[in-house]
């Protein structure tokens, strides 16, 4: 054969095996979604055949089962919105991989919500509308699958444009839109929809101003310091302390309700006695990881990443415990309605919806998590071990704090308000300080307010679309719940 030939006839087979190989890269790339979707649906499967296992066939079996599977599309949309906001700074700062933050929040979460989350709900969401003013158990069946299956499509379609919203805001509006459709406006508790409202505003801002105040005064006593690891030594131990307690006083509040009652003084005791031993044992850790570090802001770095694995740990495994039982209290309200035939305001929580509650949130985050964990952690504001730091002591004081006033608060209101309290500190460090340089006029100036304009601060993009989700999350859960509650209740009440 020709030679020439024979390359020509090789350079169509490279050809031919290169567009083969883009067609599997295309196809591979194109079917990764459709394997979350998979997994989805079997896991839905799953919670509707877990339910009919433990209920059994009784009149109601099938209500329930249909129950359960709402429940799991429930937790699965938790796991891909609400669990961001605990392992996204951390992402964003490096301390952690993706996949070691999916690991560590999938590992906490499901202890939070096994081992201390709690065995008893508040079913209709910090009573929102009065249980005895739905007529009949069907109706309130009705009514609750209303509004757990409109919060999850609402988190559900929040998490598709990125925005993360409070999962217990969702579920409220839903429970309202279901009780107004149910019962009328008179059914609702206005006075707690407002105290939820006012939340609104309220928790972000506490977060937002706490994060600020923190990482103000890391820059001020460490960072503006002329030997900033020397400084570090001295006050990287007491800020790990103010973490160990904060967040004993938090879990102590919110994340173990189930194996003991905690009132206010006794949590802040217990964290203040836990923030003089993290002091203590963190001294000579900080000491032996400053040694060798040279005196510049990178190896700081080093020494928050520690305490801001631990913190992302410990927000998990309080979310675990606190929030499963908020967003599957609609599910455990149908099963003792369908068991008991009257609807209670709280009502213990079967291990199996827990089970769901739990698991699911982690199948979620490990399947659509990593969308809104990159959006948290990165493109909101540029975060570094430091600044998350800030953000997750933030989000446990913030708690602490709203417990104290008696404020209703969403998680993901106060940890994506301290990242914009971060970012707007950051906006207006850089002006004061870039004012302070610029002295004089001329060109330099305008160069420093060119170079102003070019750094990664806060996304106004981001900024506007996260708020507008927070504002309608409870009119949209609640319009869209209505809906939901009438179809069901004309074609099977």
């Amino acid at each position: 054969m020709d030679p020439a030939q024979n390359g020509r006839n090789w350079t169509t087979v490279d050809k031919d095996l290169n567009r083969v190989s883009h067609l599997e890269m295309a196809t591979h790339y194109a079917a990764r979604p459709l394997v979350g979707v998979g997994a989805s649906l079997v896991f839905i499967v799953f919670g509707g055949l877990l339910a009919a296992y433990f209920v059994g066939v009784t009149p109601g079996f099938m209500v329930v089962v249909a129950a359960a599977a709402v429940g799991a599309y429930m937790a699965l949309n938790i796991g891909a919105n609400d669990v961001a906001n605990n392992m996204g700074p951390a992402v964003g700062a490096n301390a952690l991989s993706m996949a070691g933050a999916i690991a560590i929040a999938a590992i906490f979460e499901t202890a939070g919500a096994l081992i201390a989350g709690g065995d008893v709900v508040s079913t209709i969401s910090k009573g929102i509308i009065d249980p005895a003013s739905v007529a009949g158990a069907d109706v309130f069946t009705w009514a609750m699958l209303a509004a757990l299956l409109s919060a999850a499509i609402w988190v559900n379609i929040a998490t598709v444009f990125g925005a993360p919203v409070s999962t217990t805001h969702s579920v409220v509006g839903g429970v309202m839109g279901a009780g107004i459709a149910a019962a009328g406006f008179a059914a609702v508790s206005w006075p707690t929809m407002g105290a939820i409202a006012a939340s609104w505003v309220i928790s972000p801002l506490i977060g937002g101003a706490i994060a600020a105040a923190f990482l103000a005064f890391i820059k001020w006593r460490i960072v503006y310091q002329p030997d900033m690891i020397a400084a570090a030594r001295r006050w990287v131990p007491v800020l790990i302390g103010v973490m160990a307690g904060a967040f004993a006083t938090y879990l102590a509040l919110k994340g173990v309700k189930k194996i003991i009652k905690i009132d206010m003084h006794s949590a802040l005791l217990i964290g203040v006695v836990v923030a003089v031993l993290g002091w203590m044992l963190s001294v000579p850790m900080i000491r032996a990881q400053a040694r060798g570090l040279e005196n510049r802001k990178r190896s700081l770095r080093v020494l928050f990443s520690f305490p801001l694995i631990a913190s992302a740990a410990l927000l998990s495994f309080a979310h675990g415990a606190n929030d499963v039982a908020n967003a599957v209290g609609p599910l455990a309200a149908i099963v003792h309605a369908q068991e008991f035939g009257a609807s209670a305001g709280k009502v213990h929580l079967p291990l199996w919806v827990m089970v769901i509650g739990a698991f699911g949130i982690s199948l979620g985050l490990v399947l659509f998590g990593p969308k809104l964990i990159r959006m948290v952690g990165s493109q909101i504001t540029k975060l570094n071990p430091m600044r998350a730091y800030c953000v997750a002591l933030s989000a446990a004081i913030t708690v602490i704090v709203a417990s104290w006033l008696g404020l209703p608060v969403s998680s993901t209101h106060i940890a994506v308000g301290a990242i914009f309290g971060v970012g707007f500190f950051r906006e207006w460090e850089s002006e004061r300080r870039s004012k302070a340089l610029n002295i004089g006029p001329g060109r330099s100036k305008r160069l420093a307010q060119e170079e102003r304009s070019r750094r990664k601060l806060v996304r106004r993009s981001h900024f506007m679309t996260i708020v507008a989700a927070w504002v309608i999350t409870v009119p949209a859960a609640a319009a869209l719940s209505s809906v939901l509650f009438l179809a069901l209740n004309a074609m099977f009440g």
